[in-house]
């Protein structure tokens, strides 16, 4: 980028957030001088918690679109923190990048580690997920999200206690209670979620991050069905840390 009047403009970053790595990103971002961050959320809640720096909220269009709003906004640099569950969006990235000629990092916190004591039952999918619950118990935790509920609604079988930021929609399980709330959640306010219902069984996708829901199904001897995460589209540059992200995009401002 060449200087004016002696000064360097400021790079402009995109982060592609709405989770705890994406907003801890921004907030770093929006800090450091010379940089000026935009985080793009996907709208899917209500009242989301926005980062620093500027926030633009809802979809862009798809790759054409994207790829549009890059040039358009001269970004030099896009870092794909999504939930590492979000492939169309990360898909739609890569692609959107590539076609724009922007440098492209993907933050996603390392996903969980089997740790003695666990019951771990990896599944590929949802619809797998559904399949194995009816044979490791009858009352079950789903923690997978309100928009995966729907794959769950012919397990006649179980009782789920699903819990969401908000509500979900339609189908939903034909014996399911709702708790609405928002993490990080502790242990000891999982260990008496567990016990005042009753749960058999956890459902959960591999997404990383905070473990006090395993920690305390460990505790009780629980099975716990493990959605496997997506896989990255190929030669996707990817980072597990905050700070490994905040060096990338340090070492693609010295190559610039």
């Amino acid at each position: 980028m060449p200087a004016v009047n002696g000064v360097l403009p400021a790079r402009r970053v995109l982060i592609l957030g709405g989770t705890i790595e994406g907003r801890a990103l921004a907030s770093a971002c929006a800090a450091a001088p010379g940089i000026e961050v935009t985080s793009s959320l996907a709208g899917r809640t209500s009242a989301p918690l926005l980062p620093a720096g500027r926030v633009r909220i809802g979809g862009f269009g798809g790759v054409d679109g994207l790829a549009g709003f890059l040039r358009e906004q001269r970004i030099n640099a896009v870092v794909d923190a999504t939930h590492p569950f979000a492939a169309t969006m990360t898909a739609h990235a890569v692609a959107a990048s590539a076609r724009a000629g922007v440098p492209l990092l993907v933050l996603r916190r390392p996903g969980w580690a089997e740790q003695p004591g666990d019951r771990w039952h990896r599944v590929a999918d949802l619809a797998a997920a559904a399949a194995r619950v009816p044979g490791l118990g009858e009352r079950v935790f789903l923690t997978t999200g309100r928009q995966s509920i729907a794959a769950f609604a012919g397990v006649d079988a179980c009782w789920f206690l699903s819990r969401s930021v908000e509500p979900p929609e339609p189908p939903l399980p034909e014996r399911v209670e709702v708790v609405l709330d928002r993490g990080p959640f502790t242990l000891d306010g999982e260990r008496a979620l567990l016990a005042e219902h009753r749960i058999d069984v956890l459902v959960s996708k591999d997404s990383g991050g905070g473990t006090a829901k395993l920690d305390a199904a460990r505790e009780r001897g629980l099975p716990v069905v493990l959605v496997d995460r997506p896989p990255l589209p190929p030669a996707t540059t990817t980072a597990p840390t905050v700070e490994a992200a905040l060096a990338w995009l340090g070492r693609d401002a010295q190559a610039g």
